[in-house]
């Protein structure tokens, strides 16, 4: 008997006609027998609707009271779902994160997982029932109700299924697998049969939207193969494991892009040691991440030099509220920024061995004259940012250059 963790995100579960085939799934997998634990996300749009209501009574809603009211669509929606269970003849108890006890940090709306209790899950199981578990949310030392962030409830089933010993998690999602880039972008597109975690966690970090970062560096470090796959149709999805060398065999296996960049340049601070670290540690303070950094000599002097990298447009005006002042500070002469760009990636495990490989990007972009305005690479990845106008086009070139829709797909 296999213990397996099935996982319904919004649109899987947005209607209760869709409750119901994810009920049918569940008992399916339970009448092969298995042991089956179900988490669920919120219905589509309840959450947005959930917090909707918050912002109307407050312009700045308390963090706690927030968690407390988005917790509910997935409380709901557990409780429908086992409902669902029952009603076409199975068992199922619906279990919230306190009752699960999924203990959290107390970081309210951003809270990250320190333990799991699966005793809970495993006393219900015993009874022959099916464990329907509320994503998304956990509870803090002190009873809080947390949540996890957005995409949460990807990493509940994943971090449910390592504590609890499972083979495998399924994400059960309105797309079919993982591609090789965005098929709206590109049509050629093709979905793989396997992909390493390293790199899905590179095209998931890098825009890629199919899994939450989170719940794939918790399969990697706990080895949790993930199989993410549709709630629409019986066919294979694509599975999300250790490496090989089968996967190793493939230099590029996905294109990835992001439009949520904004360039910010800081022209002329003085060229001497520990300004870059006046200037980085000021943004360290007010927890904001930098991506891509850029430092060159000033045109015209040498004494001087600009610097210049990328944060999210979501933390761009938190930002501008400090780093003027802190600029000038430090001898700039005025700060620049710039919305209107576009990161591309190309992402695989192939790199390691393969030379050249950047050179290929480089040169694919020039023949579409794209300019490229600032590089970044990994071991298993290079980004270039370019300008927005451009996020089609290039992310076509690259894809369709290195071949990816061409590539039969990898057996799994």
């Amino acid at each position: 008997m296999a213990l397996v963790v099935q996982k319904f995100g919004g649109t899987s579960v947005g209607s209760i006609d869709r409750i119901r085939n994810v009920a049918r799934r569940c008992l399916a997998a339970q009448r092969e027998g298995n042991d089956v634990v179900v988490i669920v996300s919120a219905m589509s749009g309840e959450t947005n609707r959930l917090l909707g209501l918050a912002h109307q009574v407050s312009e700045v809603p308390d963090a706690r009271e927030m968690d407390a009211i988005a917790a509910t669509g997935e409380q709901i929606c557990a409780a429908l779902t086992a409902m669902a269970i029952q009603t076409e003849g199975g068992k199922a108890r619906s279990l919230l994160g306190h009752q699960v006890r999924i203990l959290t940090d107390g970081a309210f709306t951003k809270a990250r997982i320190k333990t799991i209790d699966g005793s809970k899950i495993f006393d219900t199981l015993k009874k022959g029932e099916i464990a329907v578990v509320a994503g998304f949310q956990g509870v803090d030392e002190h009873g809080n109700i947390t949540t996890l962030g957005r995409g949460g409830s990807d990493t509940s089933a994943v971090a449910i299924a390592a504590a609890i010993g499972a083979s495998a998690c399924e994400i059960f999602t309105d797309v079919d697998g993982v591609y090789t880039t965005d098929p709206n972008v590109c049509p050629s597109a093709k979905k793989i049969a396997r992909i390493s975690f390293e790199e899905m966690l590179e095209l998931a970090s890098l825009g890629a939207k199919v899994l939450q970062i989170r719940s794939v560096e918790i399969a990697m470090k706990y080895g949790v193969p993930i199989h993410v796959r549709t709630s629409f149709s019986d066919a294979p999805g694509t599975w999300v494991t250790g490496e090989d060398k089968t996967l190793e065999e493939v230099v590029v296996a996905g294109v990835a892009y992001d439009k949520n960049e904004a360039r910010v340049h800081i022209v002329a601070v003085d060229d001497k040691p520990g300004v870059v670290a006046q200037l980085f540690s000021a943004i360290a303070d007010k927890n904001l991440s930098v991506d891509m950094i850029i430092q060159n000599v000033t045109r015209g002097d040498e004494a001087r030099t600009d610097v210049t990298f990328t944060v999210s447009k979501t933390d761009l005006q938190r930002l501008k509220s400090f780093i003027e002042e802190t600029a000038k500070g430090l001898g700039a002469r005025e700060v620049r920024y710039d919305e209107d760009i576009v990161k591309i990636s190309i992402v695989g495990l192939g790199m390691r061995s393969h030379a050249g490989v950047a050179a290929k990007m480089f040169r694919l972009l020039a023949d579409e004259q794209i300019n490229i305005q600032a590089i970044s690479t990994s071991e298993i990845k290079i980004s270039c940012l370019v300008a927005a106008k451009y996020t089609e086009l290039a992310v076509r070139a690259l894809h369709d250059g290195f071949g990816l829709g061409d590539r039969p797909p990898v057996v799994a």
